[in-house]
């Protein structure tokens, strides 16, 4: 049988439901260190900033991830996506009481074992990925919170178990940074998204603007459109600026990689909403993006700063 042109598909039918077997811990690590590597541009689980003994838990909790929202999105409707998620929530709950089939959780399992991580982050992913199958658009900013809440904030709380670092001090920020990353790339792909039918600028934000629904269908750039984008472009800046309340030394300090990485990933939504902000807001006509060349002077601009912060903080 010829391969899918949907590599997903590939994996689906290998491993999906009523597959034949279950693999062992080490073919089961291997497959979730191929799954997170071969999306390294989306998640940097072998990067530097990853300690080297937590690389493979790193790579087990991003294959959790990436099967959640592929379930999501890559199947052929959302009657399919809803059974499938049901699915792997089951299979998660069976991987809590001690069963595990599927080769994500034959890994998982230790992880969640060894970093005593409970099942609500991982239950909220499969929420929202379920909630997008019924839900395109946000009538309100509480809305849109809640999902983010469900399908951004969780990914911080995992890291932050791994580096038993899991305390409600630092859930504060971690979710301001996740929800603001998050947003930034909503504003950075709303004509991206329009194009499979969602808006996350929610209604309520629209018609305070004047930015009318008959506007929105039209993808008309108007005054009350830029200032609508200039407007959730700020209010993204005020999470993802949570970064600043970290400490750079003391009792409560993150270990130093850590505080690195999570610098970096603000960094990089802030600087996505800078480039919104250098193209007038016009994001229906242009979608901003990061280069490479722009994430190694970010990467060089965190570095600096954080030894600044954690080394001669007067400085800063």
């Amino acid at each position: 049988m010829p391969a899918s042109p949907n590599p997903f598909i590939d994996q689906l039918n290998t491993w999906g439901p009523g597959h034949a077997r279950q693999p062992s811990l080490d073919e089961s690590r291997q497959y979730c260190r191929r799954l997170a590597t071969s999306h390294y541009e989306n998640f940097p689980v072998v990067s530097g900033f990853v300690p080297r003994g937590l690389r493979q838990h790193f790579c087990n909790i991003y294959a959790y991830c990436r099967w959640a929202d592929d379930l999501g999105d890559e199947v052929d409707s959302s009657e399919q996506a809803l059974e499938l998620l049901a699915w792997w929530r089951g299979e998660l709950a069976a991987c809590y009481a001690g069963e595990v089939r599927h080769p994500v959780f034959v890994a998982l399992a230790d992880t969640i074992q060894e970093f005593a991580i409970p099942p609500q982050p991982f239950e909220d992913l499969v929420s929202a990925f379920e909630q997008d199958q019924s839900v395109r658009n946000y009538a309100t900013f509480a809305e849109l919170r809640d999902y983010c809440r469900r399908s951004a904030d969780p990914v911080g709380r995992l890291v932050l178990s791994l580096y038993r670092q899991a305390t409600d001090q630092n859930f504060a920020w971690s979710d301001s940074i996740c929800t603001g990353l998050q947003l930034a790339n909503f504003w950075q792909d709303v004509a991206r998204d329009s194009d499979i039918g969602r808006v996350y600028l929610p209604r309520e934000d629209r018609l305070r603007f004047g930015y009318t629904d008959e506007n929105l269908s039209a993808r008309q750039t108007t005054p009350a459109f830029l200032e609508l984008m200039e407007f959730e472009v700020q209010r993204a800046r005020e999470l993802l600026n949570a970064w600043r309340q970290i400490p750079a030394t003391g009792p409560t300090a993150l270990p130093w990689r850590l505080q690195l990485a999570t610098e970096l990933f603000a960094a990089g939504g802030l600087a996505i909403l800078d480039r919104i902000a250098a193209i007038g807001y016009r994001v229906w006509e242009t979608r901003p993006k990061l280069h490479k060349r722009d994430m190694i002077w970010l990467s060089a601009k965190v570095c600096g700063r954080s030894i600044q912060r954690r080394w001669w903080p007067g400085r800063t």
